[in-house]
């Protein structure tokens, strides 16, 4: 599950809310080890995905760097590069 979560800092244009969301959402679901939560885990669940987003969204805003920040286009090329490399 975590290898899907992906660098969301120092990128133009900056990540969006529900790029962070999805990330916090996959963080927790491997923490729980549970794609879906139970109902009774439900409240927990999703209470845990807001903070993660929440701090998750804090140090995005406070992190610096000097490096000129980077192209989405040209990140996922890459990967795809390397993907074949890897896989074929």
């Amino acid at each position: 599950m975590c290898r899907n979560i992906k660098t969301l800092f120092n990128f133009d244009p900056p990540a969006t809310p529900d790029e962070i969301g999805g990330a916090a959402q996959q963080f927790v679901r491997k923490l729980s080890g549970s794609a879906r939560p139970s109902k009774r885990n439900a409240a927990a669940f999703d209470h845990a995905v807001q903070q993660i987003t929440i701090a998750a969204q804090d140090l995005l805003e406070n992190l610096e760097t000097l490096q000129p920040p980077r192209n989405r286009e040209a990140e996922a090329e890459k990967a795809r590069l390397r993907s074949v490399a890897r896989f074929g």
